[in-house]
């Protein structure tokens, strides 16, 4: 039986949320690292609840660069322990979702006399130390190359000033499905995963975490959940969680927000991603083919406040944008912007930290036991995720707070949907690799040959609500499908026409009215840039 018959419906997991005795841990917040602990411990046989206040992924973990990447920049740090795990645990994904992630080949363009030898010689080195690192699991082999092959493989490269370029491998992912295809995967073995389902206090006996108090916020019911373990994985917001519980002021985390701007493909045609290994402001920049779209980013800002929408800055759009021109032969323009979104990345803040320079944090991850036995964690990234959760539960056996279980459950673990043996096609599909070994059973469901959009069918959004466990309009565009990120406008007009579709699947428990205006505000941002900042 597979996995979409077998699995419970979002009433049945309430009703298991409410009827289970005492559970071995809670998990809080339903993103990369949340979604990975769930799938570990219950991989080791523990009886596991995570629940999640917005949906799976809503925050930083749809909002990444989309790649699964061993870390040049963190190569240029001198950071080799870093650089070795993501390249293992880069290998690992690969293998576990195929459907989700595949190998991608970059190149870092050369431009100038100094790069026909120092950047040549400099990148290249370095390059060829990542693939040495990545051992067996390297993707690819480094070569360099010339202008004109560069030019072959990436035609909307500048071509003026180019003096080659160093070819390597890394690799892609879609962060959103893979986040749902985690939390499917948790429930196939036992777990209790709900989105839209808050944390709103904590039961304490003898000083120390016995129970979470927790909200439905669909249906307004209340539960109280027992358990010997609490883990906090609520990604930017772990500080607000420490405080219900009534850790002292001070924050661990210090956000820094990544602006993306996405593109037409004709921006960049073909495969290749490029590049760019020092901006103005010290970061990378990449430019990344993506479903049939150009993803250009990145930005690394401070940021105060913890928005559940961030919205860019208009400094950080010109700032890409600019950037961007230095490398394609077609200078994109704010008109040719079809989305752009914001993430908050969850950098660990030292106690001395400089606030105004986000460059200068920890993208490694912390794991801190509090007094009342509440197990923090936070930082890392998407690409460790499932070594993090090993982590995460290793602080908590060694502190007696979990049964002693044997590593190593998830290194060879298919996730939900993957096939037992797959290529790794390069699609620009919109609807490619949604679904893996489902796709079949979403082509059988009424709507399939009806689109909405290119590649997304009136099938798709049944299977996400019957399946996938999506309870509004956003939730259908922005995360089980990713038109939202792809082309803002263009999932605005497809929004009545899946909000009709939920209403017949989800029957009462869905407000169409209410759904259409969320998304309709939220549909405006992700399509509206800052006024250009004056020169």
């Amino acid at each position: 039986m597979s996995a979409a018959q077998s699995q419970p419906t979002r009433a049945e997991l309430l009703r298991n949320l409410a009827q289970a005795p005492a559970r071995d841990l809670v998990i809080i917040g339903g993103g990369a690292t949340g979604l990975g602990v769930a799938v570990d411990a219950a991989a080791r046989g523990l009886s596991v609840a995570l629940v999640e206040a917005e949906d799976f992924a809503k925050g930083t973990s749809s909002r990444a660069t989309k790649l699964v990447h061993g870390g040049v920049r963190y190569l240029a740090q001198g950071n080799l322990k870093l650089v070795r795990e993501a390249l293992r645990e880069r290998a690992i994904l690969l293998r576990n979702a195929p459907h989700l992630a595949q190998p991608v080949p970059f190149l870092l363009p050369l431009f100038g006399a100094k790069g026909r030898w120092f950047d040549q010689w400099f990148y290249g080195t370095g390059l060829l130390l990542y693939d040495l690192l990545a051992g067996k699991e390297r993707q690819g082999r480094t070569e360099f190359l010339g202008a004109a092959q560069a030019l072959r493989l990436a035609q909307g490269l500048r071509v003026e000033g180019l003096a080659g370029a160093v070819r390597y491998w890394d690799g892609q992912f879609d962060d959103a499905r893979l986040a749902l295809a985690l939390a499917r995967t948790a429930i196939a073995r036992g777990a209790t995963v709900l989105n839209h389902c808050s944390a709103t206090g904590f039961a304490h006996e003898g000083g120390h975490i016995a129970g979470v108090e927790v909200e439905d916020r669909e249906t307004g019911q209340r539960f109280a959940l027992r358990t010997r373990c609490v883990i906090n994985a609520a990604g930017v917001w772990v500080d607000a969680v420490r405080r219900m519980d009534g850790a002292p002021r001070g924050d661990l985390v210090a956000p820094s927000q990544g602006v993306h701007l996405v593109v037409d493909r004709d921006f960049l045609p073909g495969n290749h991603a490029l590049l760019v290994p020092k901006t103005r402001d010290g970061r990378v920049l990449f430019a990344v083919p993506w479903l049939g779209k150009t993803i250009l980013g990145t930005t690394d800002t401070p940021r105060q406040d913890l928005a559940v929408e961030p919205e860019p800055f208009a400094e950080e759009v010109d700032f890409i944008l600019n950037e961007a021109a230095r490398i394609l032969a077609r200078a994109p323009a704010r008109a040719d912007v079809r989305s752009v979104w914001v993430g908050l990345r969850p950098l660990v803040k030292p106690p001395d930290a400089d606030r105004g320079d986000t460059k200068s944090l920890s993208r490694e991850h912390v794991v801190l036991v509090g007094r009342s036995g509440l197990v923090t964690v936070t930082g890392g990234k998407w690409t460790t995720y499932r070594a993090m959760a090993e982590d995460v539960l290793a602080h908590c056996m060694a502190g007696g707070l979990l049964p002693s279980r044997p590593a190593g459950a998830t290194a060879t673990l298919a996730l939900v949907g993957a096939p037992a043996s797959a290529t790794h096609p390069l699609s620009d599909a919109p609807g490619a690799h949604l679904y893996g070994t489902e796709a079949a059973r979403v082509a059988a469901l009424p709507g399939a040959e009806r689109e909405l959009a290119p590649g997304f069918t009136e099938a798709m959004v049944r299977f996400a609500a019957r399946h996938e466990y999506a309870r509004s309009v956003e939730d259908v565009l922005a995360r089980r499908s990713r038109l939202l990120f792809l082309d803002a406008r263009l999932a605005a007009s497809a929004a009545d026409r899946v909000a009709a579709v939920l209403a017949e699947e989800l029957g009462d428990a869905f407000d169409a009215g209410k759904s259409l205006r969320d998304f309709a505000r939220l549909a405006a941002q992700y399509s509206r840039l800052p006024a250009q900042t004056a020169h």
